[in-house]
């Protein structure tokens, strides 16, 4: 790898993933697939939660939220790994690279806030449910939304930030977007002072989501064991298991790569587990939510009932 000054490359290279010539034509064309069916699954998860009055609900409000954050999430990271699959090695401006880094983590800690918010949602809609319509106006669902966005926003601005300021002796990322593990490893310097800040940050913004996440879901546990009959505990419990099985898909993904920052996993490891939350689950969260979720898929068959009545009568 070219050695540098101790200062910012003026470009680096991502190494992406190892694939023989022939492998990466089918490689490049199932990850644009599987892009482009990401973007207008979560498309049509915004749009049809806009435009069937059915889906005016806080929990659906939250849900068109996410899948307009996940819009730009996997559009964070997805055009590079593509750029890898056409042209193997592609070089990334500085500038760039490190735009990139801060638009991934985030994208991501906003993500940890909003499962929270869609947590406490259902919180309060099983618990609480006299004083749900109150808790939870058109006020409040945009304030926790909005506070979801400026605390990940926020939090994302110091690992990035102590990243940019490193002096970098090499310029090769093993990576398919610029993350904080690869790039830290071309640092000049000792960066174990900066791996226990950014450990620090990123466990805060993600451990303390994750907890409250459990302490929330804790009390729905209780509250639904109370119920008189099994059929109101399933009915309770269906209207968490889409989301259950979002948290799960994110958290575990990202808790392998970023717990114990920057060294504990194998060079290369992380590259692969990345794929899960910042591709596989922006494409699974449509489907996880369409197809265990009885309301949306009523919502879909009124709203394509509108749209094939409106044609008709042009």
């Amino acid at each position: 790898m070219d050695r540098l000054n101790r200062t910012w490359p003026q470009t680096f290279v991502l190494t992406g993933f190892g694939a023989p010539g022939p492998m990466r034509p089918l490689a490049f064309l199932a990850t644009l697939g599987v892009y482009v069916l990401t973007l207008a699954s979560n498309s049509f998860i915004i749009v049809l939660v806009q435009a069937d009055a059915g889906l005016s609900t806080p929990m659906y409000f939250f849900l068109g939220v996410l899948s307009f954050l996940e819009v730009w999430y996997v559009s964070a990271t997805v055009p590079t790994l593509l750029l890898t699959w056409l042209r193997g090695r592609p070089p990334i401006p500085a500038a760039g690279c490190f735009l990139q880094l801060y638009a991934v983590h985030s994208l991501g800690m906003t993500e940890c806030s909003l499962l929270a918010v869609m947590a406490l949602d259902r919180h309060l809609a099983i618990c609480r449910p006299l004083h749900y319509p109150a808790l939870m106006s058109r006020k409040a669902q945009l304030g926790l939304a909005g506070a979801a966005w400026v605390a990940g926003f926020s939090a994302a601005l110091v690992p990035a930030g102590l990243t940019a300021a490193l002096p970098f002796c090499r310029k090769q990322v093993a990576h398919y977007f610029c993350d904080l593990a690869p790039l830290m490893r071309l640092a000049c310097v000792d960066t174990a002072w900066h791996a226990r800040v950014h450990g620090a940050v990123i466990g805060v913004a993600t451990g303390c989501n994750f907890v409250l996440i459990l302490g929330l879901y804790g009390g729905i546990l209780r509250a639904v064991l109370k119920l008189p009959s099994a059929a109101c505990r399933a009915k309770a419990f269906s209207t968490c298991a889409s989301h259950v099985t979002v948290v799960a898909l994110f958290f575990g993904s990202a808790f392998v790569v970023y717990v114990g920052l920057p060294g504990s996993q194998a060079e290369g490891t992380d590259k692969c587990i990345a794929l899960v939350y910042t591709f596989l689950t922006p494409f699974l969260n449509p489907i996880i939510y369409t197809l265990r979720n009885k309301e949306v898929r009523a919502a879909v068959k009124r709203v394509t009932i509108r749209v094939g009545t409106a044609l008709n009568q042009h």
